[in-house]
């Protein structure tokens, strides 16, 4: 397909095609058919290449010629590629790896679809963690003139978010089901499902529910990093979702067209199951990190983790013994400094206490937060955990998650430091380093990593920098991605501080009044 002009598309198509093709789009004109060939001009427009891709596959979007592309940043090239593709497509993948911008291509081509008038509202459908952090913010900084809002808490909040006139609904999977009624009364536009590896099964209810609130004319665009990366099976329940047509009609046809049973229980991939995958999840678009060479080299990620009931009682109640303590008291650096670290200890889910014991909290937001992070990439992921009695809970649930991790922290000598990380950097296996700052955040090469993630926020800036520094050095051939894990205020008010390098033991008395309120 060739631009004449910036105005119109000339295609060469079959002659037998031509009246198809002139049933379908008004706006075209014959220039020469031969009888077996033809050259056929198409006008340039939104409408006309939505059915032109719908008829062919593929189209030039008008979009990059005539959108503004609006918001405190300018777009990629590739971000911009993903708009345009995902505005001519009614529903679509974009399997583009975590760290690349697609949030903000996704709200570029809503809001280009919304200017032409072919979407009112969008419903945006994510993990928990990144309702705010990612969306809300990130609609902000793209399309500030759009209005959003997230709908969570009780199912009388949700819905009033959800019948208000907002242009960006944000909900997080399991509060689809709990407002069901009130989002198919909505009739949305387009819906959009991040981090859509959380609808590979389905037999599930969430499946099910997104299956209840679409209709034949909704829009529907699925985003993931890793699409089907654990087995050829998980494509299933996405394509039945984007392209029903290109997968069988039962499930268990699916798992016999792409892997051999070679047990009762144990099935594998068959040689063809790679296509027939690629086959399966289209119409996609996909871009690597390590393609995308617009992309600084360096990119921070935010996930709020609502902190459990139980986490939110003991942090207030340590909070008000805190108070007690420093009742009419000068506060030192030091004191200042064990606190915030017992309060930092909870937030990420166990303490240790005066008697040398440990306690556990209820962190299952967090966890399910961390692996979300590792869904969305396929490389391999470095986790910071910077208390000791926290390490083997984050391990512990990695294994019976079945990502292979090996831990590093003080009780692990320097030989076996050495041989862990040998393997790490030229093995498949561990793809996770769970590991203790202190004992590995200076001169230790981890470039197999692309992704560092801080279960929890340290408390200086040169730990900090040196933990992100073991992946962003010599021999990295990735973009890097930084993801915060937060839930608590001191944990924001760290990272924040963190990330302005201010010098925290300067700042830990502030930070620990400001933290009790005095």
């Amino acid at each position: 397909m060739i631009i004449v002009g910036d105005t119109a598309v000339k295609l060469r198509i079959p002659s037998n095609d031509i009246q198809h093709l002139v049933g379908h789009i008004e706006r075209c004109e014959v220039l020469s058919n031969d009888g077996e060939n033809a050259d056929v001009l198409v006008y340039w427009g939104l409408e006309e290449m939505q059915r032109l891709t719908k008829l062919y596959g593929e189209a030039p979007s008008p979009m990059e010629r005539e959108y503004s592309w609006p918001g405190l940043y300018k777009p990629f090239d590739h971000q911009k590629t993903t708009a345009s593709y995902l505005a001519l497509r009614d529903r679509a993948f974009c399997f583009n790896e975590a760290g690349t911008g697609k949030t903000s291509s996704v709200v570029w081509a809503a809001d280009y679809l919304m200017n032409m008038g072919l979407v009112k509202r969008v419903l945006v459908i994510c993990p928990l963690s990144i309702m705010y952090s990612a969306w809300q913010a990130d609609i902000f900084k793209t399309a500030m003139h759009r209005s959003a809002a997230v709908a969570y808490g009780s199912s009388d909040k949700r819905e009033k978010i959800i019948k208000e006139e907002y242009e960006f609904v944000i909900i997080n999977y399991d509060g689809v089901s709990t407002v069901q009624e009130a989002i198919k009364a909505q009739k949305f536009d387009l819906i959009v499902v991040d981090e859509a590896n959380a609808y590979k099964n389905p037999s599930t209810k969430r499946w099910k529910t997104l299956v209840k609130v679409l209709n034949p004319s909704t829009r529907l665009w699925m985003l993931t990093g890793t699409p089907a990366s654990q087995s050829p099976v998980d494509a299933y329940g996405l394509a039945k979702l984007i392209s029903p047509d290109r997968v069988p009609k039962f499930l268990m046809a699916w798992r016999d067209k792409v892997t051999y049973q070679i047990s009762r229980f144990r099935w594998i991939p068959k040689p063809s199951a790679v296509q027939s995958v690629f086959n399966a999840l289209q119409p996609a678009i996909r871009f690597k990190k390590s393609e995308c060479l617009d992309l600084p080299a360096l990119v921070y990620q935010t996930r709020e983790i609502p902190l459990t009931p139980q986490v939110s009682k003991y942090y207030r109640q340590l909070k008000e013994q805190m108070l007690i303590k420093a009742a009419g008291e000068d506060i030192s650096a030091v004191n200042a400094a064990a606190m915030i670290s017992k309060l930092l200890q909870i937030s990420g889910g166990a303490i240790y206490t005066d008697k040398h014991d440990t306690v556990e909290f209820d962190v299952s937001p967090r966890l399910n937060a961390l692996m979300e992070v590792l869904e969305e990439t396929s490389n391999k992921v470095i986790v910071f955990v910077p208390f000791t009695h926290t390490i083997n809970l984050v391990s512990s649930h990695l294994t019976k998650g079945g990502i292979s991790n090996e831990i590093i922290n003080g009780s692990v000598s320097a030989k076996e430091r050495g041989v862990i990380i040998n393997r790490f950097q030229t093995s498949e296996s561990p793809r996770v380093l769970v590991i203790q700052p202190q004992a590995a955040s200076h001169g230790v090469t981890l470039t197999a990593a692309d992704t560092v993630v801080f279960w929890s926020p340290v408390v200086s800036v040169e730990t900090y920098l040196q933990c992100i520094a073991r992946i962003d050095r010599v021999g990295q051939v990735n973009s890097m991605t930084v993801v915060h894990l937060q839930g608590a205020e001191v944990e924001r008010k760290i990272y924040a501080m963190l990330q302005g390098k201010v010098n925290m033991h300067e700042r830990l008395v502030d930070l620990y009044k400001q933290e009790l309120g005095i």
